[in-house]
């Protein structure tokens, strides 16, 4: 069944979150890269931990504390301004390169568009208005509104609900594996966009397709 709509996970995917990388090579020159990726990693370590725990905390302040964590790991030091230099920097990721003319394409095909992400919309909108891609989507949705993180059924659930489409009528991207698994078991046809050519998930939940970039989307 060809998509009524395509719903798009934010970080990784349509946003590079190591763009970071720069912001913290001006703070720490020999081990901004290392800071960048265990922020990453702990990030998702935290939303996880924390909603198997039954104990929501808003998106943007674990991404503080895995930037804590992160900087005390590399055994460095950070003042209040860095910190919050380093979380603006959430605010303006780069956009991966081919994101915008895809989606203009999709959506010129009549496509209903939607980002969904664990980011609550204090961080995602600001990002999108960044990059002034706010006409591209019907709806940006965030799991904020129901306190139930990715990979939840629940949160799944509560996006096609926002689109008032059925599951069978959606396909789902991302760039992370574990979304790709959570949305396939909610009953999502989804495509991993990976980008850094990881090696597949040894799991029953594996994706429909697998693509490089969202441009390879468009060619299939």
């Amino acid at each position: 069944m060809k998509p009524k709509a395509i719903i798009f996970d934010a970080y990784g995917t349509l946003f590079d979150v190591h763009s970071v990388v720069k912001k913290c090579n001006e703070y720490y020159p020999d081990i901004g890269q290392r800071i960048s990726v265990l922020w990453r990693t702990k990030q998702i370590e935290y939303a996880m931990q924390h909603q198997l725990m039954g104990r929501y905390v808003d998106f943007y302040e674990l991404t503080k504390k895995a930037l804590r964590y992160a900087v005390e790991a590399c055994e460095a030091a950070m003042s209040e301004e860095t910190e919050q230099e380093l979380m603006n920097a959430y605010l303006q990721l780069n956009v991966y390169d081919e994101v915008k003319e895809v989606l203009t394409y999709l959506k010129e095909k009549g496509y209903t568009l939607a980002i969904f992400t664990n980011g609550p919309k204090h961080m995602i909108e600001p990002l999108v208005r960044y990059h002034r891609m706010q006409h591209l989507f019907q709806d940006v949705i965030s799991v904020d509104e129901i306190k139930q993180y990715k990979p939840t059924m629940a949160s799944y659930h509560y996006a096609k609900n926002k689109l008032n489409i059925e599951r069978e009528e959606v396909l789902f991207l991302s760039s992370n594996t574990w979304d790709i698994a959570g949305a396939k078991n909610y009953g999502f046809s989804t495509a991993w966009v990976n980008r850094q050519h990881n090696v597949a998930e040894h799991l029953e939940l594996a994706p429909n397709v697998v693509i490089q970039s969202l441009a390879d989307l468009v060619k299939k």
